[in-house]
């Protein structure tokens, strides 16, 4: 990966989204390793959301990947590119829970409508880098992903945009297709829920879970590119 690795470099330069997806439509290959490393966090919290399975979020966002790779032509730039790739997310994500549906003779308790707020209380910096904070940290973000798990996937996909990822009510309402007044009622009752058995302490976690390592980062660029290679 070195040798691309420089070519991003030079790709990485302020490249907008239109002028990236036109250098991906046209078969730049560091361009779309930069795409990919620019939108992989969002794109992979926002299928294990819905998943709630790292693996299958994993699988999920290389195939959403391969499919917006063949699609990057119908990009026009009406919404943001990672909007728009999230909305492949989304059906890549509905496609994969209705196979399951199938396989289990189960529908979904709340199936997500779609093509596809109040403030937190931050620590200290100096507090919270603390070793044993670190520790505390890791451990409540461990039960805060348990907890996320365990929401109906309506709350639990906008919880994890609005407050995982920071997007606005109106870029979550874009994504999932939804009326912005549907993504906070949502978002005030998942925060709500969560409120209710982790309390005060869900803020110190909230904006770490479902970590994204680099070396899955790396993991699903080059499963991708291996894709790409095979069929040229």
């Amino acid at each position: 990966m070195t040798r691309m690795n420089t070519k991003v470099d030079v790709v990485r330069q302020e490249v907008d989204d239109a002028s990236l997806a036109q250098r991906v439509h046209a078969g730049d290959a560091a361009a779309f390793e930069l795409l990919m490393r620019r939108y992989n966090q969002r794109l992979y919290r926002l299928a294990r959301s819905m998943l709630r399975d790292a693996a299958e979020a994993e699988d999920a966002v290389q195939d959403a990947y391969l499919a917006a790779y063949q699609s990057m032509g119908a990009f026009r730039g009406e919404a943001s590119l990672a909007t728009w790739l999230s909305r492949v997310v989304v059906n890549q994500c509905l496609a994969r829970l209705r196979r399951q549906a199938r396989r289990d003779n189960i529908v979904p308790m709340v199936p997500l409508g779609g093509p596809g707020e109040e403030e937190g209380h931050a620590m200290p910096a100096d507090d919270k880098d603390r070793p044993d904070r670190a520790l505390v940290r890791a451990e409540l973000r461990a039960v805060l992903e348990r907890k996320l798990d365990e929401l109906p996937e309506a709350f639990r996909t906008v919880f994890v945009l609005r407050s995982v990822e920071e997007l606005s009510v109106e870029e979550t309402a874009r994504t999932l297709n939804l009326p912005e007044a549907t993504v906070r009622s949502r978002h005030f009752r998942a925060r709500s829920m969560l409120r209710e058995s982790l309390a005060q302490d869900i803020d110190v976690a909230e904006r770490d879970v479902f970590s994204f390592a680099g070396e899955r980062c790396d993991r699903i660029v080059a499963n991708v590119l291996k894709k790409l290679d095979s069929r040229s």
